[in-house]
């Protein structure tokens, strides 16, 4: 079994992933975290050094990677979704749970996080906006749940997700 977390930056993956796999007692992966082992680099540096194009080509990689592992909840990056070969793999080898976030929370949650490269600008609800606006549909298209995250508590969100899967018939 896998369950793989989509959503925007800030809408909780990593910190509802952990949770998540603790109640399932499945293994909890980060992407972003694994990215960042491999390339013995954080993804800022990736981004300076590589560009956008090259840190992509290194998620599409891990998540290969990654979604092929059994017995995991996996956080991805908040653009992991932008590749159509990483919404297949997704989609193909686990259930996907979008968890969802306004761009206010998102502004909330992100905003002294330097470890964001595409915030690294004067407006960075500008850059928020126009994400959400390009990835919400690609979020929503590969989705079997999707779950809002908006002012909740971590542990909610997670009884709800499980709740979900056990109404699909996912978990038991």
């Amino acid at each position: 079994m896998n369950i793989f977390l989509i959503g925007p930056m800030g809408a909780g993956k990593s910190t509802i992933g952990r949770l998540l796999s603790q109640e399932l007692k499945l293994d909890f992966v980060d992407s972003d975290k694994v990215i960042e082992e491999r390339a013995g680099a954080d993804i800022p540096w990736i981004f300076d050094v590589e560009g956008e194009e090259g840190f992509r080509n290194r998620e599409a990689n891990i998540i290969d990677i990654l979604s092929a592992e059994d017995n995991q909840v996996l956080a991805t990056g908040g653009g992991a979704v932008l590749r159509s070969d990483n919404r297949s793999n997704l989609q193909g080898r686990g259930t996907v749970v979008y968890l969802q976030a306004s761009v206010a929370q998102q502004l909330e949650r992100t905003s002294r996080d330097k470890n964001r490269p595409l915030l690294q600008t004067p407006d960075p609800s500008v850059v928020l906006h126009a994400l959400m606006e390009q990835r919400h549909p690609l979020y929503i298209q590969v989705a079997d749940v999707v779950v809002d995250t908006e002012r909740r508590n971590p542990k909610a969100v997670v009884n709800d997700i499980i709740a979900e899967l056990r109404a699909q018939q996912i978990v038991k």
